[in-house]
């Protein structure tokens, strides 16, 4: 054999160790995966806490009506100045009153319908007399406004409709830092899944490695939920009652641990 055959047969051998070697390391971290994942065991928690709404958010119109389009938006912009006047007065800052909408629309005439001799069969019904015409303008602005104090809630809403305020659409109320109460919930949630991992190694004597998975889910997210705005919006209903009430958040998580042997 020749120094060029003896080189091929040298560097083949290498190459062949190597891939070997190579396949061994893959199947050995393979199994100890597989390990990792089915020699285990998973424990769940459950965490509640009250999330008791500190934001109130009030939606609130001021329809106004003129035969020119300027005439009704003037008339809307006084109206919607001594709204922000009120509400300033009630200490609402101004970060928390926003316009929602500013719509104009035209209003049309019901043209009279021609009546027809209806003892005829043959008589067309009735058609109009003429076509509909514009008569004037309607503005609706629209405000959400968040009230922090709710011993104000009643009065301001009250004092709305003294202001201008036509119509009351929505009350909602609402938690400003949601987040803060989940966290709580969670942590709740782990604590209790632990202390159920700790009773469960006393009892059955196993040894709990490296957390593999954790997961969580969550109900009762303390959005900004709505009561009906009964009675609200059309003037001579002094203090209405406005409970607030409470909603109740719950996560629940799962840790997965890896068994020691």
């Amino acid at each position: 054999m020749d120094k060029l055959q003896k080189t091929i047969v040298y560097w083949s051998s290498v190459a062949l160790v190597v891939i070997f070697a190579v396949f061994l390391l893959v199947s050995i971290n393979q199994k100890l995966n597989t390990a990792a994942t089915t020699n285990t065991v998973s424990f769940s928690g459950e965490g509640k806490v009250m999330a008791k709404p500190d934001i109130a958010m009030v939606e609130f119109s001021i329809i106004t009506e003129a035969v020119t389009s300027k005439a009704a938006q003037d008339d809307n912009s006084k109206k919607s100045q001594k709204v922000t006047d009120f509400l300033k007065k009630q200490d609402i800052e101004d970060k928390d009153v926003k316009t929602t909408s500013y719509n104009i629309y035209p209003k049309y005439s019901n043209p009279r319908p021609i009546i027809y001799n209806q003892s005829e069969p043959s008589v067309m019904p009735p058609e109009r007399d003429g076509q509909p015409k514009i008569i004037g303008y309607q503005v609706t602005q629209s405000f959400q406004i968040k009230i922090r104090n709710f011993d104000k809630l009643s009065g301001i809403i009250d004092g709305l409709v003294s202001v201008g305020v036509n119509n009351v659409n929505n009350l909602g109320f609402s938690v400003e830092d949601p987040e803060k109460l989940k966290s709580e919930a969670r942590a709740k949630a782990i604590a209790d899944a632990k202390k159920k991992a700790d009773e469960l190694k006393g009892q059955i004597g196993i040894k709990l490695g490296k957390i593999v998975n954790f997961s969580e889910g969550f109900s009762g997210y303390p959005g900004p939920y709505f009561v009906e705005a009964k009675g609200m919006g059309g003037g001579g209903v002094s203090g209405p009652s406005l409970p607030s009430g409470e909603n109740e958040i719950s996560v629940n998580i799962t840790i997965t641990y890896q068994i020691k042997y």
